[in-house]
């Protein structure tokens, strides 16, 4: 059994450096994202989307729901 307990130890050996590599790219990322500017103004995507005009939508949108809309004004 104790040649069991040393491969388990061995596997230390990787995972620890893996772990800090991994660590250290998620911090790189992140402090790629804040130098860019990916965190300035986060209120603003979420009020665009709440306070956007109904009327700016692409013509295949207009287009697909012009049926939906006839059948809504038919049926008052």
């Amino acid at each position: 059994m104790p040649v069991a307990e040393s491969h388990d130890v061995d596997i230390l050996f990787l995972l620890i450096p893996l772990s800090a590599v991994l660590v250290l790219l998620i911090i790189a990322v992140f402090g790629w994202a804040v130098h860019r500017g990916q965190f300035e103004d986060l209120e603003r995507e979420g009020e665009r989307i709440l306070l956007a005009d109904p009327g700016s939508v692409d013509d295949d949108q207009v287009k697909s729901n012009l049926p939906l809309q006839q059948s809504r004004n038919s049926e008052t």
